[in-house]
């Protein structure tokens, strides 16, 4: 699995929280086993839209799009609750 390089809005976002390690540790359970338990890796409403999440941590999640087969595009990182 290949990930595409974060965003600097991103990369920004994370250093803001304190999440900088959480994502990198996240980020290579990820790489290694995308449906690891811990990740609650899910695909999103709607389906169709073929947008997944993983979790970050129980109040974050990384949202993201596969590009190819083994290739994915992070396209957000938020509250989950907000």
């Amino acid at each position: 699995m290949h990930i595409e390089p974060l965003r600097a809005k991103f990369i920004t976002y994370l250093s803001k929280r304190g999440l900088m390690k959480k994502f990198n540790k996240q980020v290579a359970l990820f790489i290694f086993n995308p449906k690891h338990p811990s990740l609650n890796t899910e695909l999103l409403l709607p389906k169709e839209y073929k947008v997944y999440s993983f979790r970050l941590d129980r109040k974050y999640r990384v949202i993201f799009l596969f590009k190819a087969l083994d290739r994915i595009e992070i396209v957000d990182i938020n509250d989950h609750y907000k």
